[in-house]
């Protein structure tokens, strides 16, 4: 049986009925047809399907939808200012850090949660956040830099 939920999702609010086994994955990209989270492993090891839920990182994968009920989520899609990329995004931009772009959404929200809490890490802290985004094209170096650079916090 479905049950009626309200997810509060980028700033816009639905309600949608779902069944108890399904993921916030699957409701966004299902559902809401928010393509930017990715469906990676599904097993909460690469990172593809980070949100911010309630101002944390987490891998979509992992929750059920039914347990995001009245709960706030970041997803890729939200993150810009209209046409204007969040800092962190351009930094990904600027420094090469996307190559085939399937981790970037979940990495761009692992590293915007970062430093939203702490604006300026050490290169340790942001190898730490991102530890849980795998990454199959690069050696994450310049995804580091990316978010050392994107708010200044990158030492020449």
């Amino acid at each position: 049986m479905k049950k009626l939920i309200t997810l509060f999702v980028n700033n816009n609010k639905y309600e949608i009925a779902v069944a108890p086994n399904k993921t916030l994955t699957q409701v966004l990209r299902e559902d809401l047809n928010l393509l930017g989270t990715k469906e990676g492993c599904g097993l909460g090891d690469c990172g593809a399907c980070t949100v911010i839920l309630d101002g944390r990182p987490v891998n979509s994968c992992l929750v059920l939808a039914v347990q995001a009920d009245g709960s706030g989520i970041t997803t890729i899609e939200g993150v810009a200012e209209g046409q204007k990329l969040h800092p962190v995004q351009q930094a990904f931009v600027d420094h090469g850090a996307v190559q085939c772009g399937f981790c970037t959404p979940g990495m761009v929200l692992s590293a915007k949660s970062l430093l939203e809490k702490n604006p300026h890490p050490t290169e340790f802290e942001v190898r730490e956040a991102l530890s849980g985004n795998l990454c199959r094209c690069t050696g994450y170096q310049k995804i580091v830099e990316a978010v050392e650079a994107a708010y200044g916090t990158k030492k020449e």
